[in-house]
């Protein structure tokens, strides 16, 4: 459950795209099958200047609340609507459906220096 194609943090988000353009960011499956049924999930406005480990928001599911952190430094241009009527999206589709925000980045190589699939299945497996 740990697509190729995405980088990954250590914090369990995911990054679709290679920095050139906006790229989208959301949390791994690893992330939502910890957390358990989401109900609520608090993001960023468009616009949003945000640093690499800044807070971009909260996720609060039935079990507790987690921050959700930015991956890189940029500003958000975009955040996933849907969810605010339809949290458990997360949970069904996290690589899909259940996207957060999209960060036009400062720094199109920092989507590179994130992990591959590889290091974060070792990472979630240790």
């Amino acid at each position: 459950m740990i697509p190729e194609d995405l980088r990954y943090t250590a914090e369990h988000e995911w990054v679709s795209g290679d920095g050139s353009g906006p790229v989208r960011v959301g949390i791994t499956h690893y992330a939502q099958d910890a957390l358990g049924d989401i109900v609520f999930v608090q993001l960023p406005e468009e616009g949003t200047a945000v640093a690499a480990g800044d807070s971009l928001g909260e996720i609060e599911s039935t079990k507790s609340v987690s921050e959700i952190y930015a991956p890189i430094a940029g500003t958000v241009v975009s955040r996933n609507a849907s969810l605010a009527d339809e949290p458990e999206l997360i949970n069904a589709e996290p690589y899909a459906a259940g996207w957060l925000v999209e960060i036009a980045p400062d720094d199109p190589a920092s989507v590179g220096q994130l992990l591959d699939a590889g290091a974060y299945q070792s990472l979630t497996e240790g």
